[in-house]
């Protein structure tokens, strides 16, 4: 396809950003934008798994990324109350012979600086800020957007990459069904200087028990501690990443649970919460010359670890669709074709791991061992685990034929 085709993306979070790299390093003329009038992410972390890695690599920042990411040595599980341990699987230098690349974690913000950075050493006036988007009309092949107190600006073709609240995926194809978990998320970062050296092993844990869990690794070179978990609750319904809590709140949430746990939330500075809400993988995300990216189209849970990865994923295999094929409509029936049966099968792995960290057999010490060794055994492990790691979105083919996921 002709690189001199103008592609517009909305939304300028991970999945947009690393969209406009993936088609600027293939020479396309690309122009994202962002309602924020300062482009800063969220305070959290982020685990990005050998296949996202991998796209990262592709993209020239592999280097840039590893100095600012923190490598696991592994995984662990550990039950909620006794803080007994199991090994879920080993990292580090295991990972990259596995699969080629490491298994990493990040501050949110360093990966989106690191994106948006290079992006604007390849074309400095890529990124328009404090632009919110309003509205989208088609006309002879082409797409305008309307932004608000902003002129309005056409394209070739537009993404919309903004997020699981997306604007585009309401005008295009309705809001679609949400339904609310009756799961409350919270989340802080914890400088380590805050905790006893202890609680500094450079893992990635995984505290599971009756109705809730708790995750936390280091990020930042292991200068940060990203700490997140989840309890079912009825009385908090809105979801948005920035409405704080209190300490003591996120105490009364986890009674009972080892006091490692109450240590860590004791350290962090500001909690937030949010309500956590499901809503199926879209099944069509394109019409015309406009095509959905990431949490646009398939908003995950936050219970398999690869929400981010598959937005890396879809960015380039857009970026490769578009540079393999000689229509625009044909490049994004390529892409769509590509990403939906993986990312389904994401979604669906990501809801089937809330009965697996919450069931009540983990209430029991006794019952807990026989339930994770089930439910972990080595077999298990791969089968939910290897399948996405092992997949090359920088070489999978597209060709219409089905897609290995």
């Amino acid at each position: 396809m002709k690189t001199n085709l103008g592609i517009g993306i909305v939304g300028g979070g991970i999945g947009g950003l690393t969209a406009a790299l993936a088609l600027l390093r293939r020479g396309f003329d690309v122009t994202v934008y962002e309602q924020a009038s300062v482009l800063q992410e969220v305070g959290a972390g982020l685990q990005i798994s050998p296949n996202g890695v991998r796209v990262l690599a592709a993209l020239g920042v592999e280097k840039e990324l590893l100095d600012i990411c923190f490598e696991p040595q592994g995984k662990e599980i550990k039950l909620w109350n006794t803080g007994q341990t199991w090994k879920l699987f080993d990292l580090g230098v295991e990972s990259v012979e596995r699969y080629g690349f490491p298994y990493i974690t990040v501050h949110r913000n360093d990966l989106h600086q690191l994106l948006y950075q290079t992006i604007v050493s390849l074309s400095p006036d890529a990124v328009k800020l404090d632009h919110r988007f309003t509205g989208v009309e088609r006309n002879d092949g082409k797409v305008t957007l309307a932004f608000d107190g902003k002129p309005s600006a056409t394209f070739d073709v537009v993404i919309g990459a903004d997020g699981v609240h997306s604007r585009m995926r309401e005008l295009l194809f309705g809001a679609g069904p949400a339904k609310f978990t009756g799961i409350v998320a919270w989340r802080g970062v914890i400088p380590a200087e805050r905790l006893p050296e202890r609680l500094l092993k450079p893992v990635g844990v995984n505290w599971i028990g009756p109705g809730g869990h708790v995750i936390h690794y280091p990020i930042r070179r292991g200068e940060l501690i990203n700490f997140t978990s989840v309890i079912e609750r009825q009385d908090w319904t809105v979801e948005s990443w920035s409405i704080p809590g209190t300490n003591d709140e996120y105490h009364a949430d986890y009674p009972g649970w080892h006091e490692d746990v109450h240590t860590y939330i004791s350290a962090i500075p500001q909690p937030f919460k949010w309500a956590l809400i499901a809503r199926p993988p879209m099944q069509d995300w394109v019409t015309g010359r406009i095509a959905l990216l990431g949490d646009a189209c398939h908003p995950s849970l936050p219970f398999l670890a690869q929400g981010a990865v598959m937005a890396l994923e879809d960015s380039i295999i857009l970026a490769r669709a578009f540079e393999e094929f000689d229509t625009v409509e044909d490049a994004l029936a390529r892409y769509q074709a590509a990403r939906i049966p993986r990312t389904t099968k994401a979604v669906n792995g990501a809801n089937a791991n809330v009965e697996r960290f919450h069931n009540p057999k983990l209430a029991d010490p006794a019952g807990a061992q026989e339930y994770v060794d089930a439910q972990w055994e080595p077999s298990q492990v791969v089968d939910r685990y290897e399948w996405l790691f092992r997949y090359d979105a920088t070489s999978v083919p597209l060709d219409g034929q089905t897609v290995a996921v």
